[in-house]
């Protein structure tokens, strides 16, 4: 794999529905180096970090054969930064990931800690308000990451995959999950016991109470 592009966000204001936004999802691709700290890319806005950011997502990757792929699917080219991922990487099919999964950079390692969940400022990027359905029909999420190694990176530097090695949790199954609201108990202590992204174990926590409220 190597690292094709470095997209920093910058702030800008957009329609969604019947309110204007300001966002950061529109990333302008930079060759670097650039700096990655434990927050994320020096430079890059983050507009919504109730949602977005943080440590545990505090990186966006995205990769060139799900671009292909949506390319394709849409009958249009589609540059580095449309989905709004601060990296794009070859070779990289983000379905095939698991979360804990290590990207292996020269100085920077990142670890996979969720699956993009797409929501209405995507759609209003893509120009489409059913863009969202269509997202999660296409299982291609990207994966938000958290650094466990700060440093400066570059384009056209190669990277190495190193696996999670303990009970693994596909990041395509939680992507899946997401939607699913009949999970069972086991299904959500499994989710648990990775090193899922402090929001979505919150949530997973939440529905896991519910769970054995309704059922002691």
């Amino acid at each position: 794999m190597q690292l094709i592009s470095i997209n920093l966000g910058q702030q800008r204001e957009q329609q969604v529905g019947t309110r204007l936004e300001t966002t950061g999802i529109y990333k302008i691709p930079t060759r670097g180096p650039v700096h990655v700290t434990p927050l994320g890319l020096q430079a890059d806005f983050v507009c919504d970090q109730k949602h977005h950011g943080g440590p545990d997502q505090a990186v966006y990757v995205y990769g060139e054969p799900d671009y292909a792929w949506w390319s394709q699917e849409l009958g249009r080219e589609l540059s580095p930064g449309t989905f709004g991922e601060n990296l794009t990487i070859s070779g990289l099919e983000s379905a095939a990931f698991s979360i804990g999964d290590r990207l292996i950079f020269e100085t920077v390692i990142l670890e996979v800690s969720a699956p993009r969940i797409p929501c209405s400022t995507l759609a209003a990027r893509m120009g489409d308000p059913g863009f969202v359905k269509y997202y999660r029909r296409a299982e291609r999420p990207g994966l938000y990451c958290r650094v466990i190694q700060p440093g400066p990176i570059r384009v056209g530097e190669d990277l190495r995959l190193e696996k999670y090695l303990g009970d693994g949790l596909s990041v395509l199954q939680l992507f899946r999950d997401y939607y699913n609201n009949d999970k069972s108990e086991a299904n959500l202590r499994h989710h648990l016991a990775v090193p899922v992204a402090i929001r979505v174990r919150e949530s997973i926590q939440e529905q896991l109470q519910t769970l054995l409220a309704k059922n002691p």
